[in-house]
């Protein structure tokens, strides 16, 4: 999450204390994948070293390395060891040392690899059967030796006798637990928006304690904030625990939302005045409709959107920016970026498509999906009902499928540049796994997906097995797909799971477009068999013609409402910067009470900003 930086700093002061774990390491043993941003992230904590053993788990292809330089989206690299004892619960048998020192990759220019003993999983730690074990393997002809040191005193010689490793750059995909990045939508949807809140409420609270002296809330945001963070722990944040954890988990989540919205309005409230001019607050990091970044004003709006009949059936929607076409099944067939006189949709096919597949994987339901998934499809085409929305700017569509229905509307507002939609669904399946589909025409051998302070690219091919396995990946806001001069993002304000693939042209011309589908819920058995039944809603927005600057905006923008309060006048921003590519991720007061502003933020275009 990106909230990673202070749960590193929380994190490792718990590894201080219980294990003696010194400040230059951090370790996740047990992580399904690593994000591409997080060696940043590790760095700005203090840690220089990083262990971890999860990626052995991987299914298709096995890692090179045991130990080399992980290097993240900004360039920063962390000094990295995977244990190949390949296991976080080394019961120090004969065999698993020997397993060790046979798996080792790096051997005959490293010598040294480290072990986690004890039981994990089942708790209970270190045992004196362990400690006795590994006493006679101190010097045992024919096997490697084993010696009890401190992770420093280990680190210290890895790194000494292999000063110029291999480099890995880039995230590091667990193939496995794919649908730990969609399961339990309820608890996944309670994490990102707790964390937009406390951004937003952190942002108004040292706002309106600077210039009206309102008291910051220290005790109850440092509270809340560590709440979150437990909440990330796995199995909750993944949604791999039983029913109980995520019944409460939820419960938790709205009781945060209730309190942040409270400190929010209370410090708006604080700000705005006494008056009756209605003023648009602002918390995302860029100006939208006249109103600055943390800021609040008379929005500005022109233009307006026409909504109209469409020759065959459905509706039209244009705001002389873009001109969207929604045939009588409901479905998006046309998306036209009229500056850009370019079409965005894949020619013969349709854009929000929802999508319903067979989910049977071949273990641990709630944790993966399997690629034979894919190979029974059912396109959710039949409606009961398209027509225009009472705001005259949008499409209302109701599907019902199995024992289950949705309710969307597709809405395109005046000025803007997306078309947005926001999806209703009572769900009632049971293994099944729903899908929202989008096919641009757009040919990209590779896309841009966002992450913690940042974003990365991963091919859309599947020229290697390495590619083949990423068919189900995560992204936090947006994701982006472009040719020179041109390109569509859709952006997600609570999703994480997509795939993206590529077909041949349907128009007979050559080449290929590019499909992306965002993952909406899943119905495992197990260890929770209601698992996302019920109400749910998603918001999604398509953005043609955008480049990764418009993804970035776009995505903070769907995240991020603005809010409205009555006022006596403007509230100008505590923070602005003069630079698109720089955004500002927090401001708040610093946690010692001093009354320091402190400002976080990154360059989130991947190039260099002042």
């Amino acid at each position: 999450s990106e909230a990673m930086a202070r749960q590193f700093v929380h994190g490792k002061r718990f590894f201080l204390d219980e294990f003696g774990i010194e400040n230059d390491e951090a370790w996740l043993p047990d992580t399904f994948g690593f994000a591409a941003g997080l060696p940043q992230i590790i760095r700005a904590a203090g840690a220089t070293r990083l262990l971890t053993q999860k990626i052995s788990w991987s299914q298709t292809n096995t890692f090179p390395h045991h130990t080399f330089q992980w290097e993240g989206i900004d360039g920063t690299r962390i000094f990295t060891h995977f244990p190949p004892v390949d296991t976080y619960n080394c019961s120090m048998k004969g065999s698993e040392i020997a397993h060790a020192a046979r798996n080792f990759k790096d051997k005959g220019v490293a010598r040294h690899s480290l072990a986690p003993t004890g039981w994990g999983d089942g708790g209970g730690g270190t045992t004196r059967e362990m400690v006795a074990k590994a006493a006679r393997l101190r010097d045992l002809e024919g096997s490697a030796r084993v010696v009890w040191e401190t992770p420093r005193a280990f680190f210290d010689k890895a790194e000494a006798e292999y000063p110029e490793p291999p480099v890995w750059v880039g995230e590091l995909y667990l193939e496995l637990h794919r649908a730990t990045l969609t399961s339990q939508a309820g608890t996944k949807q309670g994490n990102r928006r707790s964390e937009h809140l406390l951004r937003e409420a952190e942002l108004w609270a040292a706002t309106a304690a600077v210039r009206t002296g309102l008291p910051y809330p220290y005790e109850e945001l440092d509270r809340i904030w560590k709440t979150v963070l437990l909440h990330q722990f796995h199995d909750i944040l993944p949604g791999s625990s039983i029913a109980w954890v995520h019944r409460e988990a939820r419960a938790t989540y709205r009781r945060i939302a209730r309190e942040l919205n409270g400190i929010i309005e209370t410090a708006q409230r604080a700000l705005a005045g006494e008056g009756g001019t209605p003023l648009v607050f602002n918390s995302a990091p860029h100006a939208r409709a006249g109103v600055p970044a943390g800021a609040a004003a008379t929005p500005t709006t022109e233009g307006r959107t026409r909504l109209a009949s469409r020759e065959g059936g459905g509706h039209v929607l244009d705001n002389g920016l873009l001109r969207i076409e929604i045939d009588g099944r409901g479905l998006v067939v046309s998306a036209y970026d009229i500056e850009g006189d370019r079409e965005s949709v894949a020619p013969g096919r349709a854009a929000n498509l929802l999508q319903l597949h067979p989910d049977f994987p071949n273990m641990w339901d709630a944790w993966d999906v399997d690629e034979f998934y894919r190979n029974t499809v059912t396109d959710l085409t039949d409606a009961e009902s398209v027509a225009p929305g009472e705001d005259g700017a949008s499409v209302r569509i109701v599907r019902s499928f199995g024992s289950s229905r949705v309710t969307q509307v597709v809405s395109l507002a005046a000025g803007e540049r997306r078309l947005v939609l926001d999806t209703e669904v009572d769900w009632h399946e049971t293994e099944k796994f729903l899908k929202l589909a989008f096919p641009l025409d757009v040919h990209a051998e590779r896309y841009a997906s966002e992450t913690q302070f940042g974003h990365f690219h991963r091919p859309t091919h599947t020229n290697t097995s390495w590619e083949a396995a990423r068919f189900e990946a995560c992204n936090h806001r947006f994701v982006h797909l472009e040719e020179p001069g041109w390109g569509v993002a859709v952006v997600t304000d609570s999703t994480y799971g997509h795939d993206v693939t590529r077909a041949v042209r349907g128009d007979g011309d050559r080449g290929t477009t590019t499909t992306v589908r965002v993952s909406l819920l899943r119905a495992p058995r197990f260890p929770d068999p209601e698992t996302d039944q019920g109400l749910h809603r998603f918001r999604h927005a398509l953005v043609p013609g955008a480049d990764i600057a418009d993804a970035v905006r776009e995505g903070w923008r769907i995240n991020v409402p603005e809010r409205v309060v009555t006022g006596a006048g403007e509230v100008a921003p505590l923070v602005s910067v003069d630079e698109d590519a720089v955004v500002v991720t927090a401001v708040k007061l610093a946690d010692d009470g001093s009354g320091d502003v402190v400002v976080r933020f990154h360059e989130a275009h991947g190039g260099r900003a002042r």
